[in-house]
């Protein structure tokens, strides 16, 4: 009995001691391995993944422990997605009351649909509260910062709209935004309709930048996917007029000449046959679908009504006849 009793003395004490020691690292500081850390909370992300994010980008802990305090407080569902950043001084509670009251704290950044590489970077200066780290970055610097070196940045951004902290960098919403496209185009890539004449997802890509700029009415997207589609199998030049104006870049001063659509650039796809080089701007999902999924259609051509729908023709004599009526206003 004696020895009953002293195990369970011992028990006890050794429970005291272990709850005293869990107390006291909720309550001390947490090693960091800068004076600064920073992490992107993916919506759907676990508290297990979250824990073990933490400790990938510095935190100096076993990921078990937070995981094991996240869920032990009962706030782990609370997580909320978003950019964190912490500082030197933060305890294991402050962190976890960091992440589930973040979303108080946050500011927001929209990054639309149509973009330019060039435009997403100057409403992230102009972002309130976000720290310009990228500001006098090129494309290919920011590009290899982001692991992805020799790849153009147009088109590699997903547009939606980003919640941060204030004081976090640029380059954590801009990491964001670039995952976020990988997932979305390679789950669109599983997903694509047979027999397309793309070869890999970086030119499906391409191609719903293109269907992004051309497309003036949502109903209308996958059918503007289908055009492109259509004239990619026969070889059909694109005859994309927002390519031609990307390729013009600064120099174009809104008005669309004749002879810009003779000027050769490598985005020109009047007189180059086949998808541009890169992106002409920033995909969203739709047309990712719609690049990927078109519309079971054989037109070819295509012309905008003026009210923002366009109008859809098989045979060029029909297409004739729709500019007629639409853009020239003859009967």
């Amino acid at each position: 009995m004696r020895v009953l009793a002293g195990l369970a003395a011992a028990l006890a004490a050794g429970t005291l001691a272990l709850a005293a020691l869990v107390w006291w690292w909720l309550d001390h500081p947490l090693v960091l391995q800068a004076p600064r850390l920073e992490l992107s909370v993916e919506a759907g992300a676990t508290p297990r993944q979250i824990a073990e994010a933490w400790v990938e980008a510095g935190v100096r802990t076993d990921a078990r422990w937070l995981y094991a305090w996240f869920r032990a407080s009962g706030q782990a569902r609370r997580i909320r997605a978003g950019s964190y950043e912490i500082e030197a001084g933060i305890t294991p509670r402050g962190l976890l009351e960091t992440l589930v009251q973040g979303r108080e704290r946050m500011q927001m950044v929209r990054i639309l649909e149509g973009w330019t590489v060039k435009q997403m970077r100057r409403a992230l200066v102009e972002a309130p509260g976000l720290r310009a780290t990228t500001a006098d970055w090129d494309d290919a610097r920011l590009m290899q910062e982001l692991g992805l070196p020799g790849v153009p940045a147009e088109g590699q951004f997903f547009p939606d709209t980003y919640a941060y902290t204030r004081g976090v960098s640029d380059l954590t919403v801009l990491r964001r935004a670039q995952r976020t496209m990988q997932a979305q185009l390679a789950q669109a890539w599983a997903g694509r309709a047979e027999g397309l004449p793309l070869a890999t997802p970086q030119q499906a890509l391409v191609l719903a930048s293109i269907i992004e700029k051309e497309t003036g009415q949502a109903a209308d997207r996958g059918l503007v996917g289908a055009v492109f589609v259509n004239r990619l199998r026969i070889g059909m030049p694109l005859q994309s007029d927002p390519t031609v104006i990307y390729g013009l870049g600064d120099a174009f001063d809104g008005n669309l000449r004749k002879r810009d659509l003779q000027a050769d650039t490598p985005f020109n796809t009047y007189t180059r046959g086949g998808l541009p080089p890169t992106p002409i701007a920033l995909p969203g999902l739709a047309s990712l679908n719609a690049a990927l999924r078109p519309e079971s259609s054989k037109a070819l051509y295509f012309v905008a009504r003026g009210d923002g729908s366009s109008v859809f023709s098989q045979t060029l004599s029909e297409h004739n006849r729709a500019v007629n009526r639409y853009q020239r206003g003859q009967p």
